[in-house]
């Protein structure tokens, strides 16, 4: 096969197939789950068993705290910031570069990355000074629970 094929086959079969199979099989994995949920349902309908309302409402799959929301900020923050000040520094201080053209590029994106940083930080303490008392109450109800 010539590379003309394959360079017009592979770009079709990554832009076109590919979503397309995703999509497919996703689907039918939601598909099956509620035929497997309908299926259930039927069963205990013709047991004679009692039923629950919310037996087809989607699970909810993010159970993190706020302290623990809040803890992802803050790493977030910690490593933008520490690769922000690497970039400037790197690119302003020992001269590295990349091939960008003429934008100087590794400060550029330093500077970006640290002001990115420094607004997860700022998100964070302001976070936390506001949600202080949902947090208290959070970790209150998880001890009493124990």
């Amino acid at each position: 096969m010539n590379t003309f094929g394959i360079e017009v086959i592979v770009p079709i079969f990554i832009c076109v197939v590919l979503p397309v199979t995703i999509v497919w099989l996703v689907m039918r994995a939601k598909k099956n789950e509620t035929d497997r949920k309908a299926e259930i349902m039927l069963k205990a309908i013709e047991s004679g068993a009692a039923i629950d309302p919310d037996f087809f409402k989607p699970q909810k799959t993010d159970q993190r705290t706020l302290k623990e929301k809040l803890l992802g900020r803050l790493t977030g923050a910690c490593v933008t910031s520490l690769l922000g000040i690497v970039f400037l520094v790197g690119g302003i201080g020992f001269g590295w570069k990349l091939n960008l053209g003429a934008l100087p590029s590794l400060p550029l994106l330093g500077g970006i990355l640290l002001a990115v940083g420094i607004a997860l930080f700022v998100v964070f303490f302001v976070s936390r000074k506001m949600l202080a008392r949902e947090i208290e109450a959070e970790e209150n109800g998880m001890n009493g629970n124990k």
